[in-house]
């Protein structure tokens, strides 16, 4: 169902919505305040009416709120039901060893090494993507229709990742992207560095394609960024990746963890320095404690249970992955 009834539908709100040049929801929500006050408004001249025109308001209100239940049944919610990514790529998943997290992690770096000649850094601090999100959205699309090529259950059509307005305050909240599935929008925070958002992109791009779960989501956006041909975009889903699989060595051991982090380069040394740099003045807030607990909420009642550290189980994936390619 995901793969063609719920892509149809996915790919009709997402053509038919981008034709808008921002994010609609976006929009409905900063109008929230005046469609509140308007409904009281006429939800009070209403009870002053007949009993037939309180139960037809009743019944619009619960028709509009099943119109949005319904849009998440038939465009996204069987996603979270259908076949794993690991099944659909073939990647036994195991229990993963500390050595396995190491020898992905060297293999990232190896990536990124790679790479690293053909970025642009500020001195000790962040690189710089060299051209705007237009141009990286058209690069993503293209790497996203070489991907179907291999990757049959990703659909191929035409969509764009829209600019979150009010990105600085909801990076309060630790979002740094969304899916509106109601809308059918694909959307970014641009407020994070700009090495996460090629990759953020990518991810909130799956989810559009119907890659529900959010590790799923995360693994997706690194083999799209690998499709890619351009260095920064590729750069990105590697150091993305690099930043998961060398978090949970840290957990697992943290002598290989030392030493596999002084291998990286010293350019993404200084870039995760500076992302600690940046995210220290958003860390603790309220917003971000009550965005975690609906997320995580939300999460589990659609079968992730690990909740909010689904993200991070996107490291069993790419474990899978290399080891894959070293048997190959």
């Amino acid at each position: 169902y995901t793969r063609y009834p719920g892509a149809w539908f996915r790919a009709a709100l997402a053509i038919l919505t981008s034709w808008f040049p921002f994010w609609l929801a976006e929009t409905a929500l900063m109008l929230l305040p005046v469609v509140v006050v308007l409904m009281l408004i006429h939800i009070f001249h209403v009870s002053k009416k007949t009993l037939r025109d309180m139960a037809r308001l009743t019944l619009t209100m619960l028709s509009a709120l099943t119109l949005f239940f319904t849009t998440f049944v038939f465009g996204f919610s069987a996603g979270y039901r259908g076949s794993s990514l690991s099944d659909k790529l073939g990647l036994p998943q195991n229990t993963v060893s500390p050595e396995e997290l190491d020898r992905t992690a060297e293999w990232l770096i190896e990536q990124i090494n790679g790479l690293v000649p053909e970025i642009s850094y500020r001195y000790g601090d962040f690189s710089v993507m060299p051209y705007g999100l237009g141009e990286m959205n058209r690069k993503l699309q293209e790497a996203y229709r070489l991907a179907s090529e291999d990757y049959s259950f990703l659909p191929v059509f035409p969509s764009r990742i829209k600019t979150i307005v009010l990105s600085e305050p909801m990076t309060y909240t630790h979002i740094s992207g969304v899916y509106t599935y109601f809308t059918g929008e694909s959307n970014l925070n641009v407020n994070f560095p700009d090495y996460t958002l090629p990759y953020t992109a990518a991810h909130e791009l799956a989810h559009q394609r119907g890659i529900a779960r959010e590790e799923e989501a995360n693994f997706i956006a690194f083999l799209i960024c690998q499709k890619s041909d351009d260095p920064y975009i590729r750069y990105s889903g590697c150091v993305s990746l690099y930043e998961y699989v060398i978090s949970a060595l840290y957990r697992a051991d943290k002598t290989l963890y030392y030493a596999r982090s002084a291998t990286a380069p010293t350019t993404v040394r200084y870039e995760m320095s500076a992302y600690n740099r940046f995210f220290s003045q958003y860390e603790k807030s309220v917003a971000a404690t009550v965005s975690n607990t609906v997320n995580n909420a939300y999460l589990q009642i659609q079968g992730e249970k690990a909740g909010s550290k689904s993200y991070g189980l996107v490291v069993d994936l790419a474990v899978a992955y290399v080891n894959a390619r070293e048997t190959a």
